[in-house]
């Protein structure tokens, strides 16, 4: 069912309630090439990766989903990270998912570290209790070495004088 709308500012839209565009509209974003989505279930095992994950961590969707999120966290940021998440499994809230970009290191198949930033949103069961999270995540790794190359020069230039 298609209907006519007004915009802010007295523009007339389009819009659309039929469920097959809504379909087509998540089976685009779920597939997108340019940010990796990861959804987690409560205990933070991976249940949806899409292409942008793979090409990204370089896990397939197989070898990633049903696996432990541990899979691109390195070892030292575990710890930490699964007392977030349990944290956030406990009172439905994430600190990162307003406008908030988290910046942290991940890990791909072949070891290497990256810097990944990302935003979540809860995934929420019939009875609105937390079960899950789904994230946005984008590469930055050449945009944070920049940055720190960066720092380092103008380190080096305060020293130097």
């Amino acid at each position: 069912m298609t209907g006519v709308s007004r915009r802010p500012g007295g523009h007339l839209r389009e819009r659309t309630n039929n469920m097959t565009d809504a379909s087509a509209l998540a089976d685009a974003v779920l597939a997108m090439e340019s940010d990796a989505i990861i959804a987690t279930d409560r205990n933070s095992v991976i249940t949806f990766w899409n292409p942008c994950a793979t090409r990204i961590f370089g896990f397939s969707s197989e070898e990633a989903v049903g696996q432990s999120l541990d899979l691109i966290i390195p070892a030292n940021l575990r710890a930490r990270h699964h007392a977030g998440y349990m944290a956030t499994m406990t009172t439905g809230h994430s600190r990162y998912g307003r406008s908030d970009l988290l910046s942290v290191p991940a890990l791909t198949k072949d070891g290497r570290r990256i810097s990944v930033e990302f935003t979540i949103a809860m995934l929420r069961d019939e009875s609105s209790a937390p079960s899950g999270t789904v994230a946005i995540l984008r590469d930055v790794t050449k945009q944070f070495e920049e940055k720190l190359k960066l720092t380092r020069q103008i380190a080096e230039l305060k020293t130097a004088n």
